[in-house]
Protein backbone atom coordinates (compact mmCIF):
# COMPACT_ATOMS: atom_id res chain seq x y z
CA UNK A 1 0.00 0.00 0.00
CA UNK A 2 1.41 3.38 -0.93
CA UNK A 3 -0.17 6.80 0.98
CA UNK A 4 0.66 10.34 0.27
CA UNK A 5 1.25 13.04 3.00
CA UNK A 6 0.94 16.35 2.40
CA UNK A 7 3.91 17.67 4.28
CA UNK A 8 4.52 21.33 4.79
CA UNK A 9 7.73 23.14 6.39
CA UNK A 10 8.31 26.39 7.85
CA UNK A 11 11.12 28.33 8.63
CA UNK A 12 10.82 28.79 12.68
CA UNK A 13 6.97 29.29 12.23
CA UNK A 14 5.57 26.04 12.40
CA UNK A 15 3.98 26.17 16.12
CA UNK A 16 2.69 29.91 14.26
CA UNK A 17 1.42 27.97 11.72
CA UNK A 18 0.01 24.73 13.00
CA UNK A 19 -2.49 27.49 15.43
CA UNK A 20 -3.49 29.21 12.36
CA UNK A 21 -4.23 26.23 10.22
CA UNK A 22 -6.29 25.05 13.20
CA UNK A 23 -8.30 28.00 13.19
CA UNK A 24 -8.91 27.99 9.49
CA UNK A 25 -9.20 24.11 9.00
CA UNK A 26 -9.97 22.89 12.69
CA UNK A 27 -6.01 21.28 12.23
CA UNK A 28 -6.65 18.30 15.12
CA UNK A 29 -2.49 17.62 15.90
CA UNK A 30 -2.07 14.34 16.55
CA UNK A 31 2.31 14.42 17.85
CA UNK A 32 4.40 17.03 17.69
CA UNK A 33 8.41 16.58 18.56
CA UNK A 34 10.30 19.54 19.01
CA UNK A 35 14.10 19.26 18.05
CA UNK A 36 14.67 19.47 21.94
CA UNK A 37 13.06 16.11 22.12
CA UNK A 38 14.82 14.02 19.55
CA UNK A 39 18.09 12.61 19.14
CA UNK A 40 20.83 14.83 18.32
CA UNK A 41 22.51 12.59 15.49
CA UNK A 42 19.22 13.07 13.27
CA UNK A 43 20.56 15.96 12.12
CA UNK A 44 24.21 17.20 11.34
CA UNK A 45 24.23 20.92 12.63
CA UNK A 46 24.35 23.13 15.76
CA UNK A 47 21.38 24.21 16.94
CA UNK A 48 20.84 27.71 18.79
CA UNK A 49 18.58 27.26 22.18
CA UNK A 50 15.84 28.74 20.09
CA UNK A 51 15.81 26.63 17.40
CA UNK A 52 16.21 23.72 19.63
CA UNK A 53 12.57 24.65 20.80
CA UNK A 54 11.36 24.46 16.56
CA UNK A 55 9.17 21.29 15.57
CA UNK A 56 11.06 18.86 14.38
CA UNK A 57 8.23 16.52 13.26
CA UNK A 58 4.50 16.82 13.57
CA UNK A 59 1.24 15.11 12.65
CA UNK A 60 -2.53 16.41 12.63
CA UNK A 61 -5.55 16.33 9.84
CA UNK A 62 -7.40 17.72 8.43
CA UNK A 63 -10.87 16.18 8.03
CA UNK A 64 -9.83 12.89 7.68
CA UNK A 65 -6.69 13.85 5.56
CA UNK A 66 -3.29 13.19 7.63
CA UNK A 67 -0.45 16.33 7.22
CA UNK A 68 3.03 16.74 8.41
CA UNK A 69 4.15 19.71 9.55
CA UNK A 70 8.13 20.73 10.24
CA UNK A 71 10.46 23.90 10.49
CA UNK A 72 13.43 23.64 7.96
CA UNK A 73 16.61 24.14 9.47
CA UNK A 74 19.24 23.33 6.70
CA UNK A 75 18.41 25.63 4.51
CA UNK A 76 16.35 28.25 2.77
CA UNK A 77 13.99 27.36 -0.28
CA UNK A 78 11.39 28.39 -2.66
CA UNK A 79 7.71 27.71 -2.40
CA UNK A 80 6.31 25.89 -5.34
CA UNK A 81 2.72 27.17 -6.08
CA UNK A 82 2.03 25.20 -8.85
CA UNK A 83 0.97 22.40 -6.93
CA UNK A 84 -1.61 22.89 -3.96
CA UNK A 85 -3.61 21.68 -1.36
CA UNK A 86 -7.60 21.77 -2.19
CA UNK A 87 -9.61 21.67 1.00
CA UNK A 88 -13.49 20.85 0.21
CA UNK A 89 -16.23 22.34 2.76
CA UNK A 90 -19.40 21.45 3.35
CA UNK A 91 -20.73 24.25 3.41
CA UNK A 92 -19.74 28.06 1.87
CA UNK A 93 -20.26 29.74 5.12
CA UNK A 94 -16.70 27.32 6.26
CA UNK A 95 -15.29 28.01 3.10
CA UNK A 96 -15.88 31.97 3.70
CA UNK A 97 -14.45 31.65 7.43
CA UNK A 98 -11.50 29.55 6.14
CA UNK A 99 -10.79 31.55 3.34
CA UNK A 100 -10.63 35.44 5.51
CA UNK A 101 -8.43 33.72 7.67
CA UNK A 102 -6.07 32.28 4.97
CA UNK A 103 -6.43 35.59 2.99
CA UNK A 104 -4.79 37.63 6.28
CA UNK A 105 -1.37 38.85 5.69
CA UNK A 106 -1.88 36.39 2.30
CA UNK A 107 -2.02 36.56 -1.95
CA UNK A 108 -5.57 36.14 -3.32
CA UNK A 109 -4.86 34.07 -6.40
CA UNK A 110 -8.80 34.01 -7.52
CA UNK A 111 -11.33 35.35 -5.11
CA UNK A 112 -14.52 33.47 -4.03
CA UNK A 113 -17.17 33.11 -6.64
CA UNK A 114 -19.32 30.26 -7.79
CA UNK A 115 -18.50 28.08 -10.73
CA UNK A 116 -19.76 25.38 -12.54
CA UNK A 117 -18.56 22.86 -10.13
CA UNK A 118 -18.82 24.70 -6.88
CA UNK A 119 -21.38 27.23 -5.13
CA UNK A 120 -18.31 28.76 -3.32
CA UNK A 121 -14.50 28.06 -4.42
CA UNK A 122 -11.31 30.35 -4.36
CA UNK A 123 -7.98 30.18 -4.28
CA UNK A 124 -5.44 32.08 -2.48
CA UNK A 125 -1.09 31.85 -1.22
CA UNK A 126 -1.49 32.04 2.58
CA UNK A 127 1.28 34.33 4.97
CA UNK A 128 3.74 31.10 4.74
CA UNK A 129 3.75 31.06 1.27
CA UNK A 130 1.61 27.71 0.69
CA UNK A 131 -1.25 27.93 -2.21
CA UNK A 132 -4.76 26.60 -0.94
CA UNK A 133 -7.98 25.74 -2.74
CA UNK A 134 -11.29 25.96 -1.17
CA UNK A 135 -14.35 24.85 -2.06
CA UNK A 136 -17.74 23.17 -1.81
CA UNK A 137 -19.09 20.04 -3.68
CA UNK A 138 -22.39 21.56 -3.94
CA UNK A 139 -23.54 23.22 -7.30
CA UNK A 140 -26.51 24.82 -6.49
CA UNK A 141 -26.32 28.55 -7.95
Amino acid sequence: MMIVTPTLHFQGRCEEAICFYQKAFDLKISHILHYSDADKHDWNIELSEEQKKFVYHSEGYIGGQRFMLADEMEQEYSKATSIFLTITFDTAEEVKQAYRILSEEGTIIYPLRSTTYSSCVGSLIDKFGFRWGLMTEQTDR
